[in-house]
């Protein structure tokens, strides 16, 4: 069993929290005293995600309400710099990805083999129970260690920042099937529709048509393997494409609409853009005369192995979807540029001393 290496770290130190709609704060959180089974990391680089900007705009993510101060942030890379004690997982020094999941049964049934579906399931950053659970925006968090993804050496971490999103858009073009030889069409080009394009590029699609309502997303997505790109305006053209595969990640019924009748008869759309609650006017009569297979996708599993692989054999092209990196100081700037998708694509926070401003 390995020793873990006993080194000084600070009682706290500073997280990025929403405290309610528009105010969010650096705070001096304490570092959790780890469990056995926990390893501290020093965290590198976080990706600003949609539901960190919904929390800090609105409070609430979906159904998920502050009702207290919450750290945001899941999608992160770093070091560990304390092994558990109990010696299981990475040592010190072991650069990792974080899968934030903590799947957890409830009162309603899920297949047993698709955790992401278990009804108790909880993420890091998330306030969807009470107490919320904390996100890991801040120099140093204590995890599990069944959440720490080992990466090969070598791994730029910056890019590895991307590798929960990505975990997201694999599942989701997983849930098609097999897409070699197809064509295919992306509805929202923001990151998660950008990385579902590398995504069925890696796949071996025919022929992947990206769509958007802004240039800057279309030319991310064209960086990373889409072969046409239409203004998501251009209702006739999308309708045109016939594509045997759908993702729809745009995340409204203006856009699921679109993937609809961009589908080919008989086509499969997957819908990973969370729509706001409550009933959506789409045209479902055209998914029935059609027979379109409609699936929905949410979060992922086992997928993030598949991710971290692709990305040290070099067969997923994603850096692209980087598009700015500000340090944790300025986060608040950093927020309002994730907010604009118009000049955007992911926008990262640096933890280190020495964060950089990249526009």
């Amino acid at each position: 069993m390995a020793t873990p290496v006993d080194i000084a770290l600070p009682a706290t130190g500073p997280a990025l929290v929403a405290h309610a709609a528009g105010d969010l704060r650096i705070d001096e959180v304490p570092l959790a005293e780890p469990a056995p089974d926990q390893a501290v990391v020093e965290v590198l680089y976080g990706g600003i995600c949609g539901s960190d900007l919904h929390y800090w705009l609105h409070g609430a993510a979906g159904e998920s309400i502050l009702k207290a101060p919450l750290v945001l942030g899941h999608e992160i890379s770093g070091t560990v710099v304390r092994q558990a004690a109990d010696g299981s997982g990475p040592v010190v020094g072991t650069a990792v990805a974080v899968h934030p999941a903590t799947p957890s049964p409830g009162a309603a049934r899920y297949p047993a083999d698709r955790p992401n579906l278990s009804p108790g399931c909880t993420y890091l950053g998330s306030a969807a129970r009470y107490p919320h659970t904390d996100g890991a925006f801040s120099r140093y968090v204590t995890l599990p260690v069944r959440m720490l993804r080992p990466l090969p050496d070598g791994m730029d971490l910056r890019t590895a920042a991307l590798i929960e999103p990505a975990s997201v858009a694999w599942h989701a073009v997983s849930r098609a099937g097999d897409v070699r030889g197809k064509t295919a069409l992306v509805i929202g080009s923001g990151p998660i529709g950008a990385l579902a394009v590398a995504v069925l590029k890696r796949a071996g699609a025919a022929h992947i048509t990206a769509v958007d309502l802004h240039p800057k997303p279309l030319e991310i997505a064209t960086e990373v393997g889409a072969d046409q790109v239409i203004n998501a305006a251009d209702t006739d053209v999308i309708a045109a494409v016939e594509a045997d595969v759908v993702i729809e990640s745009s995340g409204n019924h203006h856009g699921l609409a679109s993937a609809i009748r961009g589908a080919v008869r008989g086509g499969t759309v997957v819908m990973v853009g969370l729509l706001p609650t409550g009933m959506q006017p789409v045209p479902i009569s055209l998914a029935i005369t059609r027979e379109l297979d409609l699936k929905g996708s949410f979060r992922f599993n086992d997928e993030i192995d598949s991710v971290i692989a692709a990305l040290a054999d070099g067969s997923l092209h994603i850096s692209p979807v980087i598009t700015h990196e500000f340090p944790l100081a300025d986060a608040l700037h950093a927020f309002g540029v994730a907010k604009d998708s118009t000049t955007s694509g992911k926008v990262l926070l640096s933890f280190g001393e020495a964060g950089q401003q990249v526009h």
